[in-house]
């Protein structure tokens, strides 16, 4: 697949963001952070690594969008399909963009919409947030979940970009008996495990967690131990990783050594229940109906927690499959299933899946584990 997008792919996110600034009576979108302003521009760049710049971008209600950063990102900018790029040398103390940003907002009008809704927040030092209010003279307000509503459906040439991670994820995790047995600690084979998923295309590895244990795992957001793997024990393995910008998010369990009755049970039981979400998930339904799906099988009421989230240029972004989230389904939405179960007090097995919301029956990103556990 190649890389990046065509001119027109962000010219139609556009235009789905201009549409409902209209309907809405916004001038102006702000767009201060990494995911957003590479949705709009294609400005891909771990530089955002760096905290010490501020980047902005402005969507205006018509028109093109104007880039105000700082001149090391010029160059790479001028590289995406935007045209107005406007500069500053960064980092400057006294007006870290402040001027030419206000500038830019001031020619092109108000309301000034903000994200500012869960997952959100605005990557600028506070003071100079109420600077740019005062010195561009605009009413400001929150931008009516637009950006996130644009970024919710996914087009198809996202979903390939999804569809192409989770296939070279699910490559890495043929792998997993290459560098997993009895005696190897768990610290080596999340080294190893990212290397095998840069060896087989990813382009980095920002995220990866798991646990291992006889009865499960303690939480599944650790770091790795040096403790070393022990035949009985269940290895789990999660992983974001990355291909021209999308994020692949799943994870699977392995059986070391062996695997016994309650181990297999308990992932039969993640897997029935994963399959559950699967039926559930169709266009009109509720975030909510897909949790319930899912949370009737493994248990544990609202106490379950999140079965799942939405996926794309983030590792979680927009909607949470809980028992309170009631937003509705739509297609192009890709999203994970994420059961868990307790399998013995203080330890767990999670399993996880990416999906696409279609017009019918949702289909798979991720290459779907069967109901056997594994033993390697």
């Amino acid at each position: 697949m190649s890389r990046g997008f065509e001119a027109s792919e962000y010219k139609a996110r556009l235009a789905r963001a201009q549409a409902g600034m209209q309907a809405e009576g916004l001038g102006a979108i702000l767009l201060t952070t990494e995911p957003d302003v590479r949705y709009f521009t294609g400005f891909l760049t771990r530089f955002w690594e760096s905290p010490s710049r501020p980047w902005f971008v402005v969507l205006p209600a018509a028109g093109d969008p104007v880039a105000v950063i700082p001149s090391i990102g010029a160059a790479l900018m001028a590289g995406t399909w935007i045209k107005d790029i406007r500069t500053w040398s960064a980092p400057d103390p006294v007006d870290d963009g402040v001027s030419l940003l206000a500038d830019a907002l001031r020619e092109i009008g108000g309301p000034v919409g903000v994200p500012s809704h869960l997952e959100t927040h605005l990557r600028m030092p506070l003071a100079d947030f109420e600077r740019v209010k005062a010195a561009s003279r605009q009413p400001f307000t929150d931008d009516r979940r637009i950006v996130a509503g644009c970024r919710a459906i996914k087009s198809e040439a996202e979903i390939g970009k999804i569809a192409e991670i989770c296939a070279i994820a699910g490559r890495a995790f043929h792998r997993v008996g290459e560098i997993a047995a009895p005696g190897v600690p768990l610290s080596q084979v999340f080294r190893d495990f990212q290397r095998v998923l840069l060896e087989e295309g990813a382009d980095w590895v920002p995220y990866l967690a798991g646990g291992a244990g006889p009865e499960g795992y303690g939480d599944v957001i650790s770091p790795a131990t040096d403790a070393p793997l022990a035949v009985g024990d269940v290895l789990m393995l999660d992983t974001g990783a990355v291909r021209d910008g999308y994020f692949c998010d799943y994870d699977r369990n392995f059986a070391i050594g062996r695997a016994n009755d309650a181990q297999r049970a308990a992932h039969a039981r993640l897997i029935e229940a994963t399959q559950a979400g699967l039926e559930a998930a169709r266009p009109g339904a509720r975030a909510s109906d897909v949790w319930r799906a899912m949370a009737d099988i493994v248990g544990g009421g609202e106490g379950a927690g999140r079965l799942g989230h939405g996926l794309g240029l983030q590792l979680t972004e927009g909607l949470s499959l809980t028992a309170r989230d009631h937003t509705e389904l739509r297609a192009g939405m890709v999203i994970t299933l994420e059961p868990g179960i307790e399998t013995a007090p203080g330890r767990i097995m999670v399993h996880e899946e990416n999906i696409v919301i279609t017009d019918g029956a949702p289909r798979a990103l991720s290459p779907l584990s069967g109901s056997d556990l594994p033993v390697i």
